[in-house]
């Protein structure tokens, strides 16, 4: 059985945009469809990086999340996610935002999130593993 992993913004956006080697990195991270996740908060999150610092066009922003879903599973923020967020924002410390991409983390079973932002090697709910990929 394969590894389930969920990947944060910051890492998407070096995914589909990167100058330095980082997105060859990250496509190796990335097996296939089937255990790679990302939630619509991080879809919403890459769409307004995109627009405002890689200043990609509309049309250049709907052709990449359009590509998205060939790439990964995405994954809805539900009510439950938010609920989940709030809990892991008070048991770890971490921004609401990052709670939320832990929550959809954590409901989708994934065992890693490979993120630049948050603390690595962190283990959440002793199942989840922050990962930075870079280091």
């Amino acid at each position: 059985m394969s590894v389930k992993i969920f990947i944060d913004t910051n890492i998407l956006v070096y995914f589909v945009k990167d100058n330095t080697g980082k997105a060859e990195i990250i496509a190796t991270k990335i097996q296939k469809k089937n255990n790679s996740f990302i939630s619509t908060q991080v879809v919403n999150e890459f769409c307004n990086v995109a627009l405002k610092k890689l200043d990609f066009s509309s049309e250049n922003v709907l052709f990449s999340i359009s590509k998205f879903s060939e790439v990964f599973i995405i994954s809805l923020v539900k009510l439950s996610t938010i609920k989940k967020a709030l809990q892991i924002k008070e048991k770890y410390g971490c921004s609401f935002y990052d709670s939320a991409i832990i929550a959809s983390a954590l409901q989708n079973n994934c065992t890693i999130l490979y993120s630049e932002d948050m603390q690595h090697q962190q283990i959440i709910e002793k199942t989840l593993t922050i990962i930075n990929p870079f280091k």
